[in-house]
């Protein structure tokens, strides 16, 4: 479940920082409104997930995966173009973000764990 809070985070990243662009510096209402809630809603997954997954793993996904939406978002709505580069570097995150999830989110055993002088 904390994958899936992780990509829905990810998600609004993507709606936040949209929603920044479309603000005019904060200047527009709606846009503003929208950024602080996704904002705050983003955070929130992110925090969440990282009590499951490894923090280091959770920001790469959550930040690869919320660039490479809004990019999506802005070359599918006309604001931003598609080059050759732009789509192999974006395959090149997603490609990131699936082999982070395929290699693992367990934690390394701590130091001295099952030391045999720690037992009493």
């Amino acid at each position: 479940m904390a994958w899936v809070i992780l990509l829905a985070s990810a998600v609004l990243e993507a709606v936040w920082a949209t929603a920044m662009g479309a603000s005019n510096g904060f200047t527009e209402l709606v846009p503003s409104i929208v950024f602080f809630v996704a904002l705050a809603g983003s955070m929130w997954g992110l925090a969440h997930a990282a009590r499951t997954i490894p923090i280091g793993t959770a920001y790469a996904v959550w930040a690869g995966t919320g660039a490479a939406a809004t990019v999506a978002y802005a070359v599918i709505t006309g604001t931003e173009s598609l080059t050759w580069g732009k789509a192999i570097f974006l395959v090149g995150i997603i490609g990131a973000v699936v082999g982070l999830k395929l290699v693992g989110d367990s934690e390394p055993e701590p130091a001295g764990a099952g030391d045999p002088a720690d037992a009493t």
